[in-house]
């Protein structure tokens, strides 16, 4: 084949790299039509403007890059109408890359420039003189303090290896001033970075990274900034919350696209919480449009991100907020137990004898009261519980759109006392009092406002925040709380649609979901806590 008339079609195949999106879900390569998708959220003048620059800070497949130049060819076809040499000022002067391994570099360069080197003899561009050309890989190390990288928050006593293996000290934020990689400003920045890395916890946990991306993309002060991520950062937690508040106070956030349940996004990956793609832009300053996918159905809305203290993401829930918080009541958050209740930790057991009764995940058994120091005021209450993994799986809703949120409710009598496999919801002298919590917690209402809050497999304290609590002297129903609150037709139908009904009796819901603890269940969003590098 002639070299020049080669690199003048640009043969892309896309059906690899949509292959390639569904290999694992340890390593997830983003499937060109939702790279499209997300392109399409930049303005259009950008794909005929010869002088726009562009930056994937974490090329793995090279599906952005690639979706960009095929976008730029059909745009500047009339400003540059030799196909050659619109080639090689696309790739020369307009795109640029960032791989995250070695592999990657080669692997972006084969789908980018149709040759893994970008000055082979197969290569599209013909005025590359080096190898790597504009998809730049150098090997970095982390920089290791107190067992940590100073950078990344690595743990030094997993990635502290050989010149063999593979350090995940990602380039681009592994360095004080990202602007030296390329000496250069860039229009639009776009990608989609690693969500996570071991951190040396228990098990398999390990701490977010993607919202660090994110910061150094920032530092570059783009026009335009777009990243597909884990939905969790609406909610805070691990390492988040700085990250949240971020995000949730910059107005120049025009666009978030929002899938509750990953697959509906990347098909057949689990990723707790659900994934986002959000639009940053730079000269922008309003109300941000929401658009929250559940099974295919679209919600949109134009609203402020910080109007509540998390990220609301249904448009049709924020009414219903706002009508239960502006009665100004307590909230069920200042009730609910911290974890460890008791003090005790999932793997405590029964003792041999005691004067107390211990619940964990399977049974009951002897506690000493004498070894009790946490919780000591409610060990002789009537005490209602919740197991503190959900039901829903990752926090996801199901096939049907319907979440039920809780996996177990119980009532614990007068000395019994329960591991950190559960959360007293409420304390209480009378066993009456207790009964009417449980009746409150499995009304649809209750849980509807818990579920808000739902971005993992956790339930903890501050999913409580929109929940009210009421006069449990007597016992609550949906009907009784929908008049209370002032609810239309439409809001309860709403409400209704998207939480499951719970079992009636007393004694809860006998269902639960394994004997988890914050350490050992880690972060689910894939088996392979450093690569859910998803592109």
């Amino acid at each position: 084949m002639n070299q020049k008339n080669h690199s003048a079609d640009i043969n892309y195949n896309p059906d690899v790299l949509t292959c390639l999106a569904n290999l694992s879900n340890d390593e997830v390569f983003t499937p060109p039509n939702l790279v499209n998708d997300i392109l399409d959220l930049l303005p259009a003048e950008l794909w005929s403007n010869p002088n726009a620059k562009f930056l994937d800070p974490v090329a793995k497949s090279g599906v952005f890059l690639r979706e960009m130049a095929k976008r730029l060819m059909k745009g500047l076809e009339k400003k540059i109408p030799d196909k050659q040499k619109r080639i090689n000022h696309i790739f020369s002067q307009q795109l640029y890359g960032i791989a995250i391994t070695e592999l990657t570099s080669l692997l972006s360069r084969r789908s980018v420039y149709g040759s893994k080197t970008a000055n082979g003899k197969y290569s599209f561009c013909e005025t590359f003189t080096d190898e790597q050309g504009n998809i730049r890989y150098e090997r970095m190390q982390h920089t290791w303090q107190n067992g940590k990288c100073t950078y990344c928050g690595a743990s030094q006593e997993v990635y502290d290896r050989g010149e063999e293996a593979e350090t995940y000290a990602y380039n681009f934020i592994h360095t004080d001033n990202p602007e030296k990689i390329f000496n250069m400003k860039f229009d639009v920045i776009i990608g989609n970075p690693p969500y996570q890395l071991s951190d040396g916890g228990f098990g398999k946990s390990a701490a977010p990274l993607y919202h660090k991306f994110v910061q150094q993309a920032k530092k570059l002060n783009p026009k335009y900034l777009t990243m597909i991520i884990p939905s969790r950062w609406f909610a805070g937690g691990k390492g988040l919350d700085d990250f949240r508040k971020e995000m949730l106070n910059d107005n120049r956030i025009k666009k978030v696209v929002d899938f509750e349940n990953a697959g509906d996004c990347f098909p057949g990956v689990d990723i707790a919480g659900g994934i986002c793609y959000f639009l940053w832009d730079k000269d922008y300053k309003g109300a941000c449009d929401v658009v929250n996918v559940v099974n295919g159905k679209e919600t949109h809305s134009e609203r402020a991100l910080n109007e509540f203290p998390t990220f609301i993401r249904n448009s049709k829930a924020v009414p219903i907020i706002r009508k239960v918080l502006s009665v100004k009541e307590k909230r069920m958050n200042e009730m609910v137990s911290s974890s460890k209740p008791f003090g005790l930790r999932t793997f405590v057991r029964p003792q041999m004898e005691g004067d107390l009764i211990l619940r964990w995940q399977n049974g009951e058994g002897p506690y000493k009261r004498s070894d009790i120091t946490t919780g000591v005021d409610i060990i002789d209450d009537w005490k209602v519980i919740t197991s503190y993994v959900g039901y829903d799986h990752a926090g996801n809703p199901g096939k049907d759109g319907k979440r039920k949120v809780f996996s177990k409710i119980d009532i614990l009598p007068p000395g019994t006392i329960c591991t950190e496999t559960y959360l007293v919801i409420g304390a209480f002298k009378s066993e009456i009092e207790a009964k009417n919590l449980m009746r409150y917690m499995k009304t649809k209402f209750f849980r509807f406002l818990v579920s808000q809050f739902m971005y993992s497999h956790h339930i903890t304290k501050d999913s409580y925040q929109f929940v009210p609590i009421q006069d449990f002297t007597e016992p609550w129903t949906d009907e009784k709380l929908y008049k209370k609150y002032g609810l239309t037709e439409e809001e309860i139908a709403f409400i209704e649609s998207m939480i499951r009904p719970m079992e009636n009796s007393e004694n809860g819901d006998s269902s639960d979901v394994g004997d988890y603890d914050n350490e050992n269940h880690g972060n689910q969003i894939n088996h392979n806590n450093h690569s859910s590098d998803d592109e």
